[in-house]
């Protein structure tokens, strides 16, 4: 009864995998897009130049040519000087 169980089971898995999914984009690019996690616009990533933290470029402090996480990164400069 156990084995019987268990392959009904994985019957039932593998008809959700091969038919529960909705289906993707063609690779020719007709049809509707899937919207997901990916969907959204990406932002450049830039590095604190005093402490190195990564913060989207929108959101850093521009100093001449550094960029910096915060008022008081820019106001300390860069590391080191």
């Amino acid at each position: 009864m156990g084995r019987i169980l268990f392959f009904v089971a994985l019957a039932a898995v593998v008809m959700w995998w091969l038919f529960g999914r909705k289906p993707r984009r063609p690779p020719d690019g007709r049809g509707p897009a899937r919207p997901g996690r990916g969907s959204a616009a990406v932002d450049d990533m830039v590095a604190c130049a005093h402490c190195g933290v990564h913060l989207p470029r929108a959101d850093a402090v521009v100093e001449g040519a550094d960029l910096y996480c915060g008022d008081e990164h820019r106001r300390l400069g860069r590391r080191g000087t």
